[in-house]
């Protein structure tokens, strides 16, 4: 989680406020113009910066613990296949309900070459046939972890894992799901925005 972009502003109140003596339907069309010039303002103001937040920036706030993390993150997210490990990140922040996180990770999953469909179908991924075992071994396991609170269904889980997964590979998957969590937790709660860019920029820095 590196570069932060600002919430989009809400530009409906303005069109509503501004007073004009033209026919009613020409204040609509007046108002949707608007309303399109202010939106790629905005998208424009975000590319030009990329490090912001609604409520505070991480790595300022706590430089070497965040350094720490994003550190151990890049570890733990290249211990196994590309393809499975994008696949895990994007089920648990859909569970999660992250906006931040499944623009990333869907970003990253394409670059990966993943199809459409299989990103598509990964809220039904019991009924859709386009998945390995394997994949649907650690596509489970993450929807145990991540969903928990609302019963230990772990064992069941585990089973399926267990088959298609070393121990050594059993950990790292885990490790993977309880990174995503967090960084879902830190998006969420902080409304952080990441340009997957510089996340990129970032892993590579790293791996040098």
């Amino acid at each position: 989680m590196v570069g932060f972009l600002r919430p989009v502003q809400d530009f409906s109140l303005s069109c509503g406020m501004a007073p004009s003596r033209a026919s009613p339907h020409a204040q609509k069309l007046s108002c949707m113009s608007h309303q399109r010039i202010l939106a790629r303002h905005d998208v424009e103001t975000n590319r030009r910066k990329p490090i912001m937040t609604a409520k505070l920036d991480l790595f300022t706030a706590a430089p070497s613990l965040m350094k720490e993390w994003q550190r151990a993150a890049f570890a733990i997210s290249s211990s196994l296949e590309p393809s499975l490990s994008e696949l895990v990140k994007i089920r648990a922040s859909q569970i999660n309900g992250c906006a931040n996180c499944l623009n990333m990770h869907t970003v990253f999953a394409r670059e990966n070459g993943e199809t459409e469909q299989r990103i598509n179908l990964l809220p039904a991924w019991r009924e859709a046939p386009c998945y390995t075992d394997r994949e649907r071994a650690a596509l489970g396991w993450t929807d145990a972890l991540t969903r928990m609170s609302e019963g230990h269904t772990h064992e069941d889980a585990y089973d399926a894992l267990k088959t298609e997964f070393t121990e050594e590979e059993q950990v790292k998957l885990t490790l993977m799901i309880n990174v995503t969590n967090g960084y879902n937790r830190l998006a969420v709660g902080f409304s952080a925005w990441t340009d997957p860019a510089a996340v990129r920029s970032a892993a590579k820095a790293a791996a040098a």
